[in-house]
């Protein structure tokens, strides 16, 4: 395989390979806490397979796309089609198995060059994947079935993710993933809506409508009931104060982030934790077996 994925430092991994035809596999094993970095720049299309890989920092980056900085990436794959840039840095929490699969589009059957894609999830092409590993770890011999394997995978991934059908006049799929990810990773800043809609290729405009078709609500309000219920978290099982709560997720003032959370609510941060504690007490006195009582108004019920 040339060129092959660049991993540096080298001394905490552990790399088998095979190779077929127009196919390579190479599968990686990572041992290192220490931050890891992979690149790779070639002719041939790049799949990343992270079969099982969790970060506590990092970022995921193919040229043409915006960074990922998501933290669980198990399941999770991305497409570098030829000559495409790729380059990912982790800070593991744990060990970790990564599949390179290189395709060579001179050798394989590719109608299409496929779309460069950050950490998608996809059922049909992570089960190739696990075959073409399991296909490595017996040591077959049967190059047919491994050609074959690679002409569907090379299919699969040459199928444009744009054609995914739209909800209602709404985002396709793969834009409704990839909005609503970066949403999640910046709760905690301002996110505009050209951004939004550049990440999807779309005008401001079109995006705004169709984002809402699909989520049910504009962006801005979308980011802030986000916002919200990461908050009703941290309340609820932190021993962080309001103010603190309020400035981790990017409100400048207490007062700015307790209009926003009633608004959304119908409750006041204090008022919320308290209504939870209530609850709490009263399932502790009268236990499992105890007799049925009428759960807290719930927090929409009490919007005015």
């Amino acid at each position: 395989m040339h060129p092959k994925v660049e991993i540096s430092p080298v001394a905490s991994t552990k790399r088998q390979a095979m190779a077929c035809g127009g196919l390579a596999v190479e599968a990686v094993d990572i041992a290192a806490i220490a931050p890891i970095e992979f690149r790779f720049k070639g002719d041939s299309h790049l799949l990343v397979v992270a079969e099982r890989a969790v970060r506590r920092a990092g970022e995921t980056l193919v040229q043409g796309l915006p960074c990922s900085t998501l933290h669980d990436l198990s399941g999770r794959m991305s497409v570098v089609p030829a000559g495409h840039s790729y380059y990912e840095r982790h800070e593991l929490e744990g060990q970790s198995r990564t599949m390179f699969i290189y395709l060579d589009p001179a050798k394989l059957p590719i109608c299409h060059t496929p779309e460069p894609r950050v950490l998608f999830q996809d059922i049909l092409i992570f089960a190739l994947a696990l075959n073409l590993k399991q296909f490595m770890e017996t040591s077959c011999a049967d190059a047919a079935y491994l050609q074959a394997i690679g002409v569907v995978l090379a299919h699969q991934l040459a199928r444009p993710d744009r054609e995914q059908p739209r909800f209602r006049g709404g985002l396709a799929r793969w834009q409704q993933r990839i909005v609503a990810e970066h949403i999640e990773e910046h709760l905690d800043e301002p996110v505009r809506l050209s951004e939004l809609a550049r990440l999807v290729h779309l005008s401001p405009y079109h995006f705004a409508r169709s984002f809402k078709q699909s989520f049910g609500a504009p962006p801005h309000r979308y980011h802030v009931m986000r916002r919200i219920e990461r908050a009703k978290r941290l309340l609820g099982d932190s021993t962080m104060s309001v103010t603190e709560i309020g400035g981790a997720l990017g409100f400048a003032e207490t007062s700015t982030f307790t209009a926003a959370f009633r608004k959304v609510t119908g409750f006041t941060p204090t008022a919320f934790v308290r209504s939870h504690v209530d609850r709490a007490t009263r399932i502790g006195r009268r236990g499992v077996s105890g007799p049925h009582e009428p759960d807290v108004i719930s927090p929409r019920a009490a919007a005015p």
